[in-house]
């Protein structure tokens, strides 16, 4: 009978599993989602290996419950219509499972579940090693059979808080991540930064298992000075790796999340070409600036969206406003101006605060051991009070009141335009006439 998408996945897992095991195969539930039901965790994808079959014939088993449909470049899994599983086949008709998970990364992800009875399959002791906290490989001579899993290692050790084998980091810093897809490795960036209560874990184990060198721009941060007055903690990476912890506490389970994470991530991206040591004085004046290109480098290299592209560069580019601004004594202008400035990059003054506020914890400072940061506290109320907190102020004179005025659409608009919204980020003037004629 169809599936339809209303109905449970657990309940449609069933009846597939009963369909095949009819006609001699064996359906089961496999990799992440039974290693998070035995942690507690909620599962979010849901894998069936089916046996006994190929994926010819497991293409017709599933058109018993609907359209079958071939994912991948390859086409090696199926999905149905409406229904959020992926189905695949074993590489060979004849394996028994504790054969056909010989090709999975690690013991955790190599769990089965049966969905007819209930019962868990661990060939390879993945239990014993979630009870231990430790990440090993399935088959070290299978490992290597796709290199991204050296970054599934390093998100694993984040996510999970467990720690890898010995064996295990050997086997990750062999793989050559050159020959990956980048959209791949963004996805596992994505996700680690989205999900681990504890990002720096995968960054320690990246540089543990030698394989930072694949991200130049996060290698470049390992050993450059900071002032300790200022930094107390170490050097860039040190400090850049607590700042990313730091931004984790802040995310919001919205899509501000992943800017305020590579943000974290890649604030001071330009420290390795700007910093200088003059006498007893470490000073990378002009980082911002380097940091965008930088941080553009990473994420192009990683083929990240456009937009959280652009995001990005906005945040690395003004991550300290939210500390100079006070400080200066910045006035509306000044704030008003920066709203819009960010607003240009789809940010809001809020965003840039939480990534300052990260920053400004993620060190060892007395006011960061305090958990303060009076500045950015202040960044905010004056940004709030001038309404600009979430969003830039809208232009009060738009082209209708210069055409009122008898001024005919062209390049002088543009120009009287500027002007206008210039006097009101000057003054926070709101009459659109006043305006004018202060501009005119």
């Amino acid at each position: 009978m169809p599936s339809s998408s209303s109905q449970q996945p657990e309940v449609t897992i069933a009846a597939i599993a009963r369909h095949i095991a009819q006609a001699g195969g064996r359906a089961l539930i496999v990799g992440g989602s039974v290693r998070d039901q035995l942690l507690g965790r909620p599962a979010r994808d849901q894998d069936v290996e089916v046996l006994g079959c190929n994926l010819d014939q497991l293409t017709e088993h599933l058109a018993e419950f609907g359209r079958p449909i071939r994912m991948g470049q390859s086409f090696e899994s199926l999905r149905l219509a409406g229904l959020d599983i992926d189905f695949a086949v074993a590489e060979s008709p004849e394996l028994d499972f504790a054969t056909a998970a010989r090709r999975r990364d690690l013991t955790l992800n190599s769990m089965a579940l049966d969905p007819l009875t209930g019962e868990i399959l661990d060939p390879h002791g993945g239990r014993r090693d979630l009870e231990a906290g430790v990440l090993r490989s399935t088959d070290p001579t299978r490992f290597g059979d796709d290199p991204l899993r050296a970054l599934r290692v390093a998100r694993l050790t984040a996510q999970l808080d467990m720690h890898p084998d010995t064996e295990l980091i050997a086997l990750s810093g062999e793989q050559d991540l050159s020959g990956v897809a980048r959209e791949r490795i963004f996805d596992e960036f994505r996700k680690l930064l989205l999900d681990a209560a504890r990002p720096s874990a995968a960054f320690h184990f990246l540089e543990e298992a030698n394989l930072l060198g694949h991200f130049p721009e996060l290698d470049a941060l390992r050993g450059v000075p900071q002032d300790p007055r200022w930094h107390p903690e170490g050097d860039v990476w040190v400090h850049t790796l607590m700042v990313v912890d730091e931004a984790a506490a802040l995310r919001r389970g919205d899509e501000d999340d992943l800017p305020l994470m590579f943000g974290a991530l890649c604030h001071d991206m330009g420290k390795p070409e700007q910093t200088r040591i003059e006498e007893d004085r470490v000073q990378a004046q002009g980082h911002e600036a380097r940091g965008i290109l930088a941080a553009v480098a990473f994420l192009e290299g990683m083929r990240a969206p456009n937009r959280l592209v652009g995001k990005v560069a906005g945040l690395v580019e003004h991550h300290l406003a939210p500390a100079l601004y006070p400080r200066n004594s910045a006035g509306p202008r000044g704030y008003r101006r920066l709203a819009r400035k960010l607003e240009a990059s789809h940010l809001s003054m809020e965003l840039l605060a939480r990534v300052a506020r990260a920053d400004h914890l993620g060190r060892t400072t007395e006011e960061a051991l305090a958990r303060a940061f009076p500045d950015g506290d202040r960044f905010l109320r004056e940004a709030g009070a001038l309404g600009v907190a979430q969003a830039a102020e809208p232009d009060i004179v738009q082209g209708k009141h210069l055409v009122k005025r008898g001024f005919v659409p062209g390049p002088q608009f543009a120009e009287l335009l500027t002007r206008c919204r210039a006097h009101q980020d000057e003054t926070g003037e709101t009459d659109p006439e006043r305006i004018l004629d202060r501009v005119l």
